[in-house]
């Protein structure tokens, strides 16, 4: 399943970079007067992210048995235990993200980077990580952790 929402991840990535300089933009923006948009852009790859990088398994159980099975097929298995600091290594990737794509807008005819922009998919990043943080810690304590 993680392979699902890594493959998912890397398509909205790249759609968010091929897209950028759409004529569907232009008439998007009409909408958009204050890119707001950035917000639900950036949570929804944060939340693609997460289900990519931290297992299922690991958001539900946190025992000896789970990650040790898990060490070998995750990446995120040498950051210490504690999967909030997972979480912010996810955050991390996003607003890396969200960095590059304006700094690719700057270089795009009748395109201009913004840090506003930057700002807004930071609170969208935020905004999932915060949510799915205590879905996480109310999980841990329903499952007696």
């Amino acid at each position: 399943m993680r392979f699902f929402f890594k493959l998912a991840s890397a398509a909205y990535i790249s759609g968010i970079f091929l897209l950028a300089d759409s004529p569907v933009l232009e008439r998007l923006g009409q909408f958009n007067p204050y890119s707001l948009l950035h917000i639900p852009l950036y949570g929804i790859l944060t939340l693609l992210l997460i289900f990519s990088f931290i297992p299922m398994t690991q958001l539900r159980s946190n025992s000896v048995a789970h990650r040790s099975t898990q060490r070998h097929n995750n990446p995120m298995a040498q950051l210490p235990n504690n999967s909030i600091s997972r979480f912010l290594v996810v955050g991390l990737i996003a607003l890396i993200f969200a960095i590059a794509d304006e700094i690719y807008q700057s270089f795009i005819p009748f395109r201009n980077a913004s840090v506003t922009d930057v700002f807004l998919d930071l609170l969208g990043i935020s905004l999932v990580l915060i949510v799915f943080s205590k879905y996480y810690k109310k999980s841990q304590k329903a499952w007696g952790l």
